[in-house]
């Protein structure tokens, strides 16, 4: 019976042990880093050279649209503009179905300041098209010195941009951009993407 009692103890501290090296084996799930595609556009397409601020200048419903190269989410959105607009709205669309994924408001307090907020996740798909836009009737138009048009798709990391459209709106309308342009951009609006697997 001793024996019995032994070998029982032995066989439950490896069965033990076992288990707890099998826990220490799992390697820990990777966290991307989060990123902002828009100083990478900027740069392949050019507009970053000249900046003119607009305001008052007709509502539009503009952005551009875009591709992940990999699966993540975007977990906040970014914007400058060139006034102030407490009620700034800015939409993530499908852009095959060009319906609506989600729309949020900013509070843009102070004019030509970055503003983040952080939002619940949207979660974006592998090489699916995405539209992002903002309705507003200030943007900061962004070109090359010479004018030239961009040349896409523009690779900005994991997410590559495959357009810029506008749109005549109003403040209570969403509609999606169907006028495309190559020649500039209007902005700054953006948003931390994070891929998750």
């Amino acid at each position: 019976m001793k024996t019995l009692k032994t070998l029982f103890f032995l066989l439950s501290i490896a069965l033990i042990t076992f288990s707890c090296s099998s826990d220490d084996d799992k390697p820990e799930p990777i966290k991307y880093a989060e990123e902002n595609p828009l100083d990478a556009y900027m740069a392949g397409s050019g507009f970053s050279q000249k900046a003119v601020d607009v305001k008052n200048s007709g509502i539009y419903e503009y952005g551009f649209s875009f591709k992940p190269t990999v699966t993540g989410k975007i977990n906040a959105l970014v914007v400058k503009i060139p006034d102030v607009n407490p009620t700034l709205r800015i939409t993530v669309w499908d852009a095959a179905t060009k319906t609506v994924i989600k729309s949020e408001v900013i509070n843009v307090a102070t004019a030509n300041v970055t503003v983040e907020k952080a939002i619940t996740p949207i979660a974006l798909t592998k090489d699916k098209e995405y539209f992002f836009t903002v309705n507003s009737d200030d943007w900061i138009n962004r070109t090359k010195t010479d004018g030239s048009a961009a040349t896409y798709p523009i690779v900005a990391g994991n997410i590559t941009i495959t357009g810029y459209a506008y749109i005549s709106s109003t403040a209570a309308e969403t509609i999606f951009p169907t006028n495309a342009r190559n020649t500039y951009y209007a902005g700054d609006m953006s948003f931390k993407f994070q891929r998750t697997e």
